[in-house]
């Protein structure tokens, strides 16, 4: 508070988004790719779909299970800085060097990066929760980071 004036200060240094914020932004994005994806699949391989051993059914399955997701984040940390799940918490996706908007190539690679994390155990993304700057190792390979601006102080 401003000692005469009773207004909380803002201020504009952005804060770390943490582990438990950005699973639940994850999981808002994983549901929101189901509702497009799942009508597209059951659309051309019918509702077995879902009860098949194959690993790939088609071409389209590729295009709409791989391709079209990788499209439309890669896009929406293009456009918006963040997934509808971050914008939930009003979380950005920034250079973490100097907290501009990622680049195309930043995005690209901190989405392929996702694969990197995830086959030890999950481990690349565990590793937000202990980061000092919240980092996934999706985020370090990118040199990117998750932030939102700090509220005004109480």
């Amino acid at each position: 508070m401003c000692p005469h004036e009773n207004v909380p200060i803002a201020t504009d240094e952005p804060q770390y988004v943490g582990f438990w914020i950005r699973v639940v932004a994850t999981l808002i994005d994983t549901v929101l790719l189901i509702a497009i994806t799942a009508p597209l699949l059951i659309s051309l391989y019918g509702p077995a779909y879902f009860r098949s051993d194959a690993i790939v059914q088609g071409p389209m399955d590729i295009l709409i299970s791989w391709f079209l997701p990788a499209v439309l984040v890669i896009w929406f940390w293009r456009a918006k800085q963040a997934t509808p799940g971050k914008m939930v918490f009003s979380a950005r996706i920034v250079d973490a060097t100097t907290g501009a908007p990622p680049s195309v190539r930043q995005s690209v690679g901190r989405y392929l990066g996702y694969l990197v994390s995830t086959i030890p155990f999950g481990l690349g993304l565990l590793w937000v929760a202990f980061d000092k700057r919240k980092q996934g190792w999706h985020d370090k390979l990118a040199g990117t980071v998750v932030v939102r601006a700090r509220r005004a102080n109480p």
